[in-house]
């Protein structure tokens, strides 16, 4: 009996720790798709009204955050 509560508590703890996993690469995912879809919906504003705030100020900060994104997936990771 203490070994099936062992295996429980160790399946609890890894589903758990898969879920976080996973969670942080969705909100990594869902995170570069909005600062593309936001980029691209200012930078249209921008460009039929050329006024540079908001359109223009949210549409390059938006395509900085795409680059800095890009940059980090780009990157190997370290050997330590």
């Amino acid at each position: 009996m203490c070994v099936e509560v062992l295996m429980m508590a160790v399946d609890w703890a890894g589903y758990g720790y898969a879920a976080l996993v996973a969670s942080g690469g969705v909100i990594g995912y869902v995170k570069a798709a909005a600062s593309g879809t936001l980029a691209g919906i200012m930078g249209k504003r921008f460009y039929n009204s050329r006024k540079i705030v908001p359109a223009g100020l949210i549409a390059g900060a938006s395509i900085l955050m795409l680059a800095k994104l890009g940059a980090g997936m780009l990157q190997k990771p370290q050997q330590s």
